[in-house]
């Protein structure tokens, strides 16, 4: 079973139009509402796949028993613990040729003791025997310090499960002294990480391995329409997955995790089921996640022969 962790979970309200036209009324041609937050994705997208997973939230409120329900209906087990705040709402706006515009909300602060009790359930009911992964994926809410990571790939490790960790910043930074199993930041994550610019390919392997430096034992890092890389002990490779429009990139890097985790975490195979994971899921709507049947694995390409000078897009 795969486990994922999202500390700041939300509603994802979606509505796609042709244009936005600020400071009139904009009337949408479509729109869903979605469970969200990172780690909530990647329980959506492994379950799609028909792999087993639980999603651990705190929820409150209204819109944390919505979101609980909309998972469940999905068939996605929730372990819930009860918060006094309540879950956020994000709204998102998908415009024709794929710009979006995304409003997240800050959502509630969690006290000591629901801090505490989040901590608790994922020490005591999923690090056991038939936990092969968690997946902890998202910013921190308020009243978790950047620490509590770091705290939580720990506890993982000392229960005997193995750790991927979604997440930016100082959280980020000091969670990799815990040593996680792999991080997955994107490229605008990767330079905040190092504090320089990612340029090429090269700039974006020198800076996961320095990542893996400082305690990453491996680093998968999305570079947009540009690829993926993931850098390990075993080697590093490079891939890419054609797409020919992009419908909505909700999501996709979350899709691509789920792939990843879901083909054993580990290698190029491993690698190759990321990309197609995110490059049907960009092709969807909203921030629905891809079943097999919208993959298209022929069309990844993965090499250890990585162009290292190639410029990145944008």
């Amino acid at each position: 079973m795969i486990v994922t962790i999202t500390p700041n979970p939300s509603l994802d309200r979606t509505y796609e139009l042709a244009d936005l036209a600020q400071g009139e009324v904009n009337r949408a041609r479509a729109d869903r509402l979605d469970p969200g937050g990172k780690g909530v994705n990647v329980s959506r997208a492994l379950t799609a796949a028909g792999h087993r997973t639980t999603a651990v939230l705190p929820l409150g409120g209204l819109s944390g028993q919505l979101l609980s329900d909309l998972l469940r209906r999905q068939g996605i087990d929730v372990a819930a613990v009860p918060i006094s705040g309540d879950t956020r709402i994000n709204v998102s706006i998908v415009e024709d040729g794929g710009c979006l515009t995304k409003i997240n909300a800050q959502g509630p602060e969690l006290s000591t003791g629901e801090s505490a009790a989040l901590l608790s359930m994922i020490g005591q009911d999923f690090t056991g025997d038939g936990v092969g992964w968690l997946a902890c994926c998202g910013s921190l809410p308020r009243g978790l310090a950047p620490e509590w990571y770091a705290e939580l790939v720990a506890q993982v490790h000392s229960g005997g499960a193995r750790i991927a960790l979604d997440t930016s910043g100082p959280a980020l930074l000091a969670a990799l002294s815990a040593r996680p199993d792999v991080v997955k930041p994107n490229r605008e994550e990767l330079a905040e990480a190092v504090g320089r610019p990612i340029a090429t390919i090269g700039d974006a392997v020198d800076a996961a391995g320095e990542l893996r430096k400082l305690g990453a034992q491996q680093v998968l890092a999305s570079l947009g329409a540009d690829g993926m890389l993931l850098v390990a002990e075993e080697g590093s490779w490079y891939g890419t997955a054609p797409v020919a429009a992009v419908r909505s990139d909700v999501g996709a890097g979350d899709a691509s995790l789920a792939g990843f985790l879901g083909a054993g975490g580990a290698g190029p195979e491993a690698l190759a089921a990321a990309l197609a994971h995110g490059a049907a899921a960009v092709q969807l709507p909203g921030s629905v996640m891809p079943t097999p049947a919208d993959l298209d694995p022929a069309a990844v390409v993965v090499t250890a022969e990585i162009p290292l000078e190639r410029a990145l897009s944008g």
